[in-house]
Order: structure tokens, then sequence, then C-alpha cells
């Protein structure tokens, strides 16, 4: 590491390469709630905060690991029809909060179009919350509900076993692959029942 009395060293975070400084101090001039959306192996987080001089502060948050214990939804949890379900909840309760209007933060992510972290933002658009963007960065309806899924498994149902194989998981929690656009429906719903107390088919 370089050394001398002109040489700054960079913050922690900005070292181990988890943060854009410049990135974030654009977000925070803007002086609106940022939409934090993130991806793991595994899972889609998304959370509503707000930055303060004390740090920020956590609004509302949701992870995909809900639509499971509580939704009933069987599909994959980092998919994008769940990375769409858990921007939606967290909408839902970022209203709930008085948090009417926010900016995207996609962290390091690469903005790609129609990726999962612009399906957590059309989540929460749909729940209400107002955020700016382009529309040809969201994801296309039909992918949203998973239609490219459906129609990936129904071109491999001819070879059962690679079709068995690559859906191993969906097929061992009772979803037929072919079907998650008929269960993504169903869950939104029951989403949308819980937050604006609709009743359900």
């Amino acid at each position: 590491m370089a050394r001398g009395p002109s040489y700054n060293v960079p913050y922690r975070r900005r070292r181990e390469g988890k943060t854009n400084y410049h990135r974030r101090k654009r977000l925070l001039l803007s002086g609106l709630p940022r939409l934090v959306a993130r991806k793991t192996n595994k899972h889609i987080i998304a959370q509503m905060i707000t930055a303060s001089i004390e740090g920020d502060k956590v609004v509302a948050s949701a992870h995909s690991s809900e639509l499971r214990k509580k939704y009933g939804w069987l599909g994959s949890l980092k998919n994008l029809p769940a990375a769409y379900l858990t921007g939606l909840i967290c909408g839902y309760r970022a209203l709930k909060k008085n948090v009417k209007k926010a900016i995207l933060d996609i962290g390091l992510h690469s903005p790609t179009k129609g990726a999962r972290v612009f399906a957590v933002m059309k989540g929460c658009l749909d729940a209400g919350v107002e955020i700016p963007h382009g529309e040809e960065i969201l994801p296309d309806e039909n992918r949203v509900k998973g239609q490219h899924i459906s129609e990936y498994a129904n071109m491999l149902s001819s070879n059962q076993e690679l079709y068995a194989k690559r859906f191993s998981e969906y097929l061992s929690r009772g979803l037929r692959p072919e079907d998650i656009t008929e269960h993504f429906s169903a869950v939104k719903e029951r989403i949308i029942a819980e937050f604006e107390g609709k009743e359900t088919k």
C-alpha cells in the first residue's frame, strides 16, 4: 500500500469492493429513501432504507424466504417471479410506513435490462411506491409471471430424465413448472389480499 502524507487510505468497504461511494453520494443527495435490492445465491432481499447522521435505518424490508413460509410459494426463491413478489411485499410495507417515493439502489450489480433487481423495483411500483425509472429497463410482464420457465419445462418434457433433473426442486415441492404462471398469480393475490384486504378466489 502506498505511504506518504498526501495519501488517504480508502474506506474499508471501498477497499473490500463492497461500496461505490461516488454512487452512494449521488443516491443520498436525492433526499429520497433508497429501495435497496440485493440477490444472493439462494434468496432475494428488498429493503427500504433512509440515511441519517447516525447511520442507515431500515424502514421496511422483505425477504424471499417469506414467500414460502407465509404465502405458500413453491417455486425458486431466487428467480424473477420471486424477485417481483418480494418487491411487492416490500412496497406494501413501505406504504404502511408512509414511504410513497423512493430511489432504486442496486449496489454493485450491473444494470442489465430485465434483471432481478429491476423485478424487485417493478413489484414496489405495482404496490404503489413511486420510483424514477425508464420503462425499457423493467422485465417483461410474461417473464415476471414465469412464462419463460413454463415454456422451458414444456420444451424439456419430451426428455423426462433431463426434465426431472432440471426441475427436481419444483417437483419435490409438488409444483409442476408448467403451472408456475397460475401459481404466481395465486400467490400474488394472497399478498394483495393481506395488504389491501381483498378476497382471494
